[in-house]
């Protein structure tokens, strides 16, 4: 358990500076070129100190890059914590644990993802800017839009010929000769007269 004391947490400062301090000026490793100590948790008892690294590796390489600094951070385990006893000035040094910090690893996942999900947003976005409606714009029809069948109604005023009335008769009797009810015919009115002649 990482010490909660404000003492252990001022030691764990000082060996964290140590140890960066130390790969860098005094071990000469390249097996440790581009590590990085994240952080340094001490026990309220100062008796370990748990040490945690990253590495930024090439690419493809990660894995076997890890291996060899984990190897190279073990074999300089004892001239690290020698370095720890120098500066620190404390009765007992404490015991030095180095331990793969898997969280910043984790953070550029995460951004991977993020960036991959922005730009996918993106892309979303200027097809919706350049889509089209496959039919009318809106296809629902709405209460104040006029009726076809009212207006073709309303502009025949309820004739159905041309040449008919309003009543949708024409007017066949006066081009027949019918008067009234009955129709006379030609020859008819001449025998009418000649009767009225004798």
């Amino acid at each position: 358990m990482a010490g909660t004391n404000p003492r252990a947490a001022r030691v764990a400062k000082l060996v964290q500076r140590v140890i960066a301090a130390a790969i860098e000026t005094q071990l000469h490793d390249q097996r440790l070129a581009n590590v990085t100590i994240t952080e340094v948790r001490v026990t309220n008892d100062l008796q370990i100190a748990r040490v945690y690294w990253t590495q930024l590796g090439d690419e493809g390489k990660e894995q076997g890059e890890r291996k060899r600094a984990t190897q190279a951070l073990r074999q300089a385990k004892g001239r690290l914590r020698a370095a720890v006893g120098a500066k620190a000035g404390l009765r007992l040094t404490p015991e030095v644990q180095f331990i793969y910090d898997e969280v910043p690893s984790e953070a550029h996942e995460i951004e991977d993802i993020l960036i991959t999900a922005r730009k996918r947003d993106e892309e979303l976005a200027k097809s919706r800017a350049n889509a089209q409606y496959a039919g009318d714009e809106d296809p629902y029809w709405h209460d104040d839009e006029p009726d076809d069948e009212s207006e073709d109604e309303a502009g025949t005023g309820g004739i159905d010929d041309e040449s008919g009335d309003a009543d949708g008769f024409s007017d066949w009797g006066a081009d027949s000769g019918v008067v009234g009810s009955e129709a006379v015919s030609g020859a008819d009115v001449s025998a009418h007269e000649a009767s009225a002649a004798r």
